[in-house]
């Protein structure tokens, strides 16, 4: 117990001054070292002697000479500082992707552009080549807001029209919602013929749902407005999407810089929507868990400029494009 009592009084700054005054084997040298006074150092050292029954620094000519017990405590001491400095200082010293080996797991959805997961791992790997990635869809199966609770996931990127509120979030791009048509589906050959009721009337295809009793940003959108619309097609797949497209009556509406990266790969053409929806917001989503985690940190400022990047870059809507 009395062991225990002695162990409760120590706290780290206490080593720190044992372990300066030992070093510098003066406490006016010590007191300017820690930014300090010399009173404070000279009250710090009395406890210190109370602590070890050890005077640890005694007149030797015209300085002072550490003890043989006070030189036996100088490597645990500076052990005890280099451990605390492990500890406590890995915020301070951020992050360095060149050594890091670390494992990010990126949950996503493919909607926002079909370059962007490339695009991220490459960054990634080009900045962080001992890196490794987990990237995994956001399907009904996956519970995207457990999995980043419980530390399984640490970040989930796509896009709502109101994001969980218990999550940190940052917002990366907006994209205007359109439609991607066939090059001779109706809406095409004729905009002007191309209403609401035509939209609501036409065959659509979707994204599957992401969850029991999930709607998309675009159905949320029609149902404030008490529309509905026909959706004949509903796959998994949204990156095949634009050849089913194209093979069919079927519309497409989702954001523009989607649709515009296949404008030129197939016979299909972006027309206006009818309707006015408000922009399609795209999201990284993270935990309390991850927040001030330097790594974290790290990535997310990676996907947020790779998001940016292409939305700045985007792939002009040219001939098969109606404005």
């Amino acid at each position: 117990m009395a062991e225990r009592a002695v162990f409760d009084k120590i706290e780290l700054y206490l080593v720190r001054v044992l372990y300066t005054v030992i070093s510098e084997r003066s406490v006016s040298k010590a007191a300017l070292r820690l930014a300090t006074t010399q009173p404070a150092v000279s009250a710090q050292l009395k406890r210190l002697r109370e602590l070890t029954g050890d005077p640890l620094l005694v007149r030797s000519g015209h300085g002072m000479a550490p003890t043989d017990v006070a030189l036996q405590l100088l490597e645990p001491a500076s052990a005890i500082l280099r451990e605390a400095d492990a500890l406590f200082g890995l915020r301070r010293r951020g992050f360095e992707p060149a050594t890091s080996t670390t494992t990010f797991r990126i949950a996503a959805s493919d909607y926002l552009d079909p370059l962007f997961l490339p695009e991220l791992v490459g960054r990634l790997k080009s900045a962080a080549p001992g890196v490794r990635l987990d990237i995994l869809p956001l399907t009904a199966e996956f519970d995207y807001r457990k999995s980043l609770s419980r530390g399984d996931v640490d970040l989930v990127v796509g896009n709502w029209l109101e994001p969980p509120g218990e999550l940190h979030l940052g917002r990366l791009i907006s994209d205007e919602i359109v439609c991607l048509v066939a090059d001779d589906h109706p809406a095409a050959r004729n905009p002007r013929t191309w209403t609401v009721e035509r939209y609501l009337g036409a065959e659509h295809i979707a994204p599957s749902a992401l969850h029991p009793g999930w709607h998309s940003v675009i159905d949320e959108h029609l149902a404030s407005l008490g529309h509905t619309r026909d959706i004949a097609v509903r796959s998994p797949h949204f990156g095949l999407t634009p050849l089913m497209v194209a093979q069919s009556r079927l519309v497409l509406t989702t954001g523009r810089l989607f649709c515009s990266r296949y404008i030129e790969q197939y016979a299909l053409k972006i027309v206006k929507c009818p309707i006015t929806f408000p922009p399609l917001t795209y999201y990284q989503l993270w935990h309390d868990l991850t927040h001030n985690a330097a790594a974290n940190r790290w990535l997310r400022e990676q996907v947020r400029d790779v998001a940016r990047s292409l939305g700045e870059h985007r792939m002009p809507a040219r001939r098969r494009a109606v404005a």
